[in-house]
């Protein structure tokens, strides 16, 4: 069955308070136990700030590492589900089940290539 990456696309600044965040825990966990019931979770994970991100690029022949995102933007992937489902349109369904689980953050749903 094709898998699909459902990331969530956080906005720079600084992280919402508890009262936020709570509701959206709660609603994010009862969603997660729904995928797995629905046989379609595979994967999730949140994602630390982009500062702490390290980028490992090739230059005649070495490896060279930097600090921060590999590109400069005011929204950054904040985290993910993946999940395997029969069709885009049934990915979409989670996809919006997701966007509505987590209120104003938008959502992109993007098919992992065929694997060889």
């Amino acid at each position: 069955m094709p898998q699909y990456l459902l990331s969530v696309i956080e906005p720079d600044g600084d992280v919402p308070g508890p009262e936020v965040l709570e509701p959206i825990a709660r609603n994010l966990d009862a969603l997660h136990q729904e995928m797995r019931a629905a046989g379609v979770w595979v994967f999730t994970g949140g994602l630390h700030s982009p500062s702490t991100a390290t980028v490992l690029r090739v230059k005649d022949g070495s490896v060279l590492m930097t600090d921060g995102p590999y590109a400069e933007g005011k929204e950054h992937l904040g985290g993910f589900t993946i999940i395997s489902a029969p069709d885009l349109d049934a990915a979409l369904e989670w996809g919006g089940r997701l966007a509505q689980a987590i209120g104003l953050l938008p959502i992109e749903v993007r098919p992992f290539r065929d694997e060889a």
